[in-house]
Parts: structure tokens; C-alpha cells; sequence
């Protein structure tokens, strides 16, 4: 059923197996014992940071295929993207797969775009199982949206971490918690901004509009969800859409951003917080779904924020579009909500 731009799951389908692989900086944050493989060797031995990335890539689709007792040949389908160059990193990786491969470029928003693509699919009758992955490397997308890393420039208060990481969740039919109870697409929004340090200006207006679309379409509240999580809007982004979303008459009260947990502010020196497709990526996959699973939380939105600048567009003068797109999840089905007192 849909509803204006939220498409609403009659029968909701799960998440069956999901899996988060970091790096060296993710292993020294708050999250990092809830991630199913730490890697300190961030280059993988590998020659290359664009190889390095596939392996982290390919970690996390096999550990998600292990964890759900899966064989790559049982998926119909991987929806899967990532920050560089054609979405070389998932399409490199993918050579190792004999699955269909449908790859995404949503820049960081990515992870919840091929997560609702898949839940579509599956909850559509057309695959029995789909996954959905993502990820970054901080010296990959480093090198190639701003400076090379031997270059030593200062890092300004807005700029983000790019995590290294990567995050997949394999979606079925049926299979118990989570359940993947509505999908809203975002749409592109612009606001003039043209800093490439500044990703979470950039996307704080589209998450603003996606949230604010998803409650006018349900009839929702924001408290009836344990949290809203954003993708990796950061310090200053976050704290944007807030008075943004204030401004229109929403408060939340209940709001985190995975590029403020991933990383610690205080203790770790990733200025504003963390970005990349790999950020809501390893988050949704090492923190938010097992919450779910395990009851620790009933109802979330989950979004995953993109800024869709290229390097030639951002050589060009071009100001950054921004886009968000927005996940239900739930530990419960609609009608185990409605008599426990929820609204669906």
C-alpha cells in the first residue's frame, strides 16, 4: 500500500542476517565491540585503498551469509553501492559472488536506499532473498573528493570522518525481527550549499523533508519510536535539522545520528563525526538491528543521508544536492503494535 511517498508493507518483511566489518578508527570507538569483524590493518594488505575497501566489502557480505546459514547462490539479488568511481568498490567486489548485482550510487544514503529496494523486492513476491550492503574507506574517498592524504591539509570544525567500513543485511519474505514495516524515498533537494567540508548542511535540509513527508503520509508521531536515526549528518548537521524540523512545528526528542555514534567526539579527532556510506551502514547493521531483534527497541526510523556532488561538479562550482530515505523498522508486526496500544 502507499501512501504520498511512503510505501507501507501489508506484510512485512525481515531483516534475516546482517553483519558490520571496521577498520582501525572504528575499533577505537564507542561501537566497536558490537561490529562483527575489526580489521587493523586498514589497506588489507592489499596495494591499494580501492582494493582494501572491496575486501571490507566482501568480509561483510560472507560473515552476513554465514550468520544467516546462507549460500551466495540463495540471493536473488545484492543492491549494493559505495563512494567511488562508478561504484567500483561493491562492483569489484561482487566478481566474487555468481549473484545478480544491481549497484547504487545514493552517495551516503545509499545503505537505506538498496535496503527499502530490497524490501520491495522481497516483500513483492519477485526474490526470496536480497541484500542490501554498502561501504567507504577513509583514504579512498578521502583522495578522491578532496585532498591526497600525503598533502597534510588541516581538516576544518565541519568536516566529517569517512568510515571505513561496511555494513550488508539480507532480506526474506518472512523470518522474524526486524521487520521492515515502511520505506519513504527521498527526494532531491538543494539548498545552495557549495562547501565541501560541509556534507552535513548539505543533507540536513532533504532529511528534514523525508521525515516530515514519512509523518505526513502515516499519521505518525515521533514518539512513537524508540529513536530516529540519522545517516551521518554529524554535529553540524544534526543540529540543523533539528532547528529545522523545529521550525516546523516537530520537535524530537528522540533523535541520534550514526556519525555521532560511531565515533567519540571528545576522544577522537574526527571533527564533526563520522560520514560515508559505510557510516548508517555499520551502524543499522552492528547497533540498530540487533536492538531490534533483541527487544532492547520496539520502533525506529532509520534514514541514511547523501550529498550527490562529484568531483567535477564540485571543481565546477556547483552547489551539493542533498537526498534522504527513510526505513521503518520494528522488533514487533503491525498487529502485535495495535494490541500493545501503538497506532498501526
Amino acid at each position: 500500500m502507499r501512501k504520498g511517498d511512503t510505501i507501507l508493507f501489508e506484510a512485512p518483511p525481515s531483516a534475516v542476517a546482517y553483519a558490520a566489518v571496521g577498520g582501525k578508527k572504528e575499533a577505537e570507538g564507542p561501537l566497536a565491540d558490537a561490529f562483527d569483524m575489526l580489521i587493523a590493518d586498514t589497506q588489507c594488505g592489499e596495494n591499494t585503498w580501492e582494493k582494501a575497501e572491496s575486501d571490507f566489502a566482501r568480509y561483510c557480505l560472507e560473515t552476513a551469509l554465514k550468520k544467516g546459514r546462507l549460500q551466495a547462490g540463495a540471493l536473488d539479488a545484492v543492491f549494493a553501492g559505495d563512494l567511488q568511481c562508478q561504484c567500483t568498490a561493491s562492483a569489484y567486489t561482487m566478481r566474487g559472488f555468481d549473484t545478480p548485482y544491481l549497484g547504487l550510487y545514493g552517495a551516503c544514503s545509499t545503505m537505506a536506499e538498496g535496503f527499502g529496494l530490497a524490501a520491495c523486492m522481497v516483500a513483492g513476491g519477485h526474490m526470496q532473498y536480497a541484500a542490501a550492503m554498502s561501504s567507504s574507506h577513509f583514504c579512498a574517498a578521502e583522495r578522491q573528493f578532496r585532498t591526497p592524504l600525503d598533502y597534510g591539509g588541516k581538516r576544518t570544525p565541519t568536516a566529517q570522518w569517512t568510515v571505513t567500513g561496511a555494513g550488508a543485511s539480507i532480506l526474506a519474505p518472512a523470518g522474524g525481527p526486524p521487520y521492515v514495516r515502511a520505506v519513504t524515498f527521498g527526494r532531491v533537494r538543494d539548498y545552495n550549499v557549495t562547501d565541501i567540508n560541509n556534507m552535513g548542511a548539505a543533507m540536513a535540509p532533504a532529511a528534514c523533508e523525508t521525515i516530515l513527508r514519512y509523518f505526513a503520509d502515516t499519521g505518525e508521531k515521533p514518539e512513537h519510536f524508540d529513536a530516529i536515526f540519522t545517516g551521518d549528518l554529524g554535529f553540524v548537521g544534526r543540529t540543523l535539522l533539528l532547528q529545522l524540523l523545529k521550525e516546523e512545528g516537530l520537535p524530537l526528542e528522540n533523535h541520534q545520528d550514526c556519525g555521532l555514534l560511531v565515533y567519540d567526539r571528545d576522544a577522537q579527532n574526527v571533527q564533526a563525526g563520522g560520514s560515508g556510506a559505510g557510516c548508517s551502514a555499520t551502524v543499522l547493521c552492528c547497533h540498530v538491528l540487533p536492538a531490534l531483534r533483541e527487544g532492547r527497541m520496539k520502533r525506529v526510523l532509520f534514514l541514511s543521508t547523501g550529498a550527490l556532488m562529484s568531483q567535477t561538479t564540485f571543481l565546477q562550482g556547483e552547489s551539493i544536492p542533498g537526498v534522504a530515505h527513510l526505513i521503518e523498522l520494528s522488533s514487533e508486526l503491525p498487529e502485535e503494535t495495535e494490541k500493545g496500544g501503538g497506532v498501526r
